[in-house]
C-alpha cells in the first residue's frame, strides 16, 4: 500500500469546519486520498460530496463496510467516542479532531477499543505539528532560555454567531463538553505539556459569558492559572468572542532568556538568549525563519504536516508521536479547570482523579452552569 484512502465522518461545524483546512493542507500529497463522506445531515453531506468529488454514504455502517483504510472524524465532540469505537471495531485507522472526548471515561474507552483492534489512532492536534511550536520545543530543549518558570498564552477566535445560535452545537454543554475552555484549551494544554515536558499539578479557573445568554451554552471566555509539577506557572486566556481573525500568542520566560510567539506575525518567533543562534537579530531578539504564515496559512501548514504524519504511521506501521494518552492528559487539564471553577478554588489533579474514580467526570457538566458568571453584553 503506497497511499491511504480516508472516509470523512461528519462535515464539521459549518461555517468554521476544520475540513477545508485538512483538504487544502493535503491536496498535493499523493499518499492521502479522501474518497468518501458520511454525515447525518444528508443534504449537507451530499452537497459536500458533489463539491469535492467524494462518494456519499447515507449510513456510517455502509462506509465502514467499504474499502477505505481510515477515517477522519469531524463530528461534534460528544460523538467522538461512539464514532471512534465503531470505526476501530471495523478495523479502520482513525484520525479524530480534538478534543479527544468530553470525559476521561470516554477517552479511556477510545484508547481501549483502538488498542484492542490494533488500529492506528491519533487526535488531530494541529498545534502539536505547527513548525513554530516545533521550533519552540527545540529551543527550550536546547537550553536557549534556561529553565522555564513562567508562561503566558492566549487564543481568541470569533464564534459569536455559533454561541448565539441554539441550533449550533458549538459551546453547547452537552454536545461540546463546554465552551472556549474545552474547545481551545486542549490545544494549549497538549502543546504546553509537550514543550515543557511536564504535566499540570493544579488549576484555578474563572468562566464567564460575555456575549451569549442562551442557557444551554457554556462559557465564551475562560481565564485559567496552572501550576505544573516542576513549579512552572501559567496564565492562559481563551476567548470565543474576538471580533477579528484568529489570534494566538505564547510567551515563555526562563532563567536565561525569553521567547515570544505570535501566529499573526510573518516570522512568528522572537527569541532573547545569550546563546548564539544563526538567525537575523533585531534589538537583541533573534528572529528565526520558520515555515509559517498568518491565518489561514498556518492552519494549512500544520494540518498538512499532521495528516501526513498520521498517514506515514499507517503506511509504515509506526505509532504517532502525539499519543492518545497525550490527548487524554489535555482533556484532563480542561476538566480540572472546570472543577476549579465549580468549587471556586485552586484544584489539584489528584482531586480530579478522585472524582473520576468515585463519580465519573461526566458529573462535572451537571454542575458547570452555576460556575459560569453571566456578564452578557449584547448589542441593542
Amino acid at each position: 500500500m503506497d497511499s491511504v484512502n480516508y472516509g470523512l465522518v461528519g462535515i464539521g461545524n459549518t461555517p468554521n469546519s476544520a475540513w477545508p483546512y485538512h483538504y487544502a493542507g493535503t491536496k498535493d500529497n499523493p499518499k492521502i486520498n479522501f474518497t468518501s463522506v458520511f454525515d447525518i445531515d444528508l443534504n449537507k453531506g451530499k452537497k459536500l460530496a458533489k463539491l469535492f468529488k467524494l462518494k456519499f454514504y447515507d449510513s456510517f455502517d455502509a462506509m465502514l463496510e467499504s474499502d477505505i483504510d481510515a477515517v477522519l472524524v469531524l463530528v461534534p465532540h460528544h460523538a467522538h467516542e461512539e464514532v471512534v469505537v465503531e470505526a476501530a471495531k471495523a478495523g479502520k485507522h482513525i484520525l479524530c479532531e480534538k478534543p479527544m472526548a468530553t470525559t476521561l471515561e470516554g477517552c479511556d474507552h477510545m484508547i481501549e477499543a483502538t488498542k484492542k483492534a490494533g488500529v492506528k489512532f491519533m487526535i488531530a492536534e494541529n498545534h502539536r505539528f505547527l513548525p513554530a511550536h516545533q521550533s519552540i520545543s527545540d529551543f527550550v530543549k536546547e537550553g536557549f532560555i534556561g529553565n522555564p518558570f513562567m508562561v503566558r498564552t492566549f487564543e481568541g477566535v470569533y464564534e459569536t454567531h455559533n454561541i448565539n445560535n441554539p441550533k449550533s452545537w458549538k459551546a453547547n454543554i452537552e454536545k461540546a463538553g463546554g465552551g472556549a475552555l474545552m474547545d481551545m484549551g486542549v490545544h494549549k494544554f497538549a502543546t504546553l505539556n509537550w514543550i515543557l515536558n511536564d504535566t499540570v499539578d493544579s488549576a484555578y479557573c474563572w468562566l464567564t459569558k460575555q456575549v451569549t445568554d442562551l442557557p444551554e451554552k457554556a462559557e465564551d471566555n475562560a481565564f485559567i492559572f496552572l501550576k505544573y509539577h516542576s513549579g512552572i506557572i501559567i496564565e492562559c486566556t481563551l476567548s470565543f468572542t474576538v471580533n477579528s481573525p484568529p489570534s494566538n500568542h505564547l510567551e515563555i520566560y526562563g532563567t536565561k532568556g525569553s521567547l515570544i510567539e505570535n501566529h499573526s506575525w510573518k516570522n512568528p518567533i522572537r527569541l532573547y538568549s545569550s546563546k548564539k543562534l544563526d538567525a537575523e537579530k533585531y534589538d537583541g531578539w533573534y528572529l528565526p525563519k520558520i515555515n509559517h504564515g498568518p491565518f489561514p496559512k498556518y492552519y494549512l501548514i500544520s494540518m498538512g504536516i499532521e495528516d501526513a504524519h498520521f498517514t506515514e504511521c499507517v503506511l509504515t506501521d509506526k505509532d504517532p508521536v502525539f499519543k492518545p494518552e497525550d490527548a487524554r492528559e489535555a482533556v484532563a487539564t480542561a476538566l480540572l479547570a472546570y472543577l476549579s471553577a465549580i468549587e471556586g478554588k485552586t484544584t489539584r489533579m489528584d482531586e480530579l482523579i478522585d472524582l473520576y474514580k468515585k463519580k465519573g467526570t461526566k458529573s462535572i457538566f451537571e454542575q458547570l452552569p452555576k460556575a459560569i458568571q453571566i456578564n452578557t453584553i449584547l448589542d441593542k
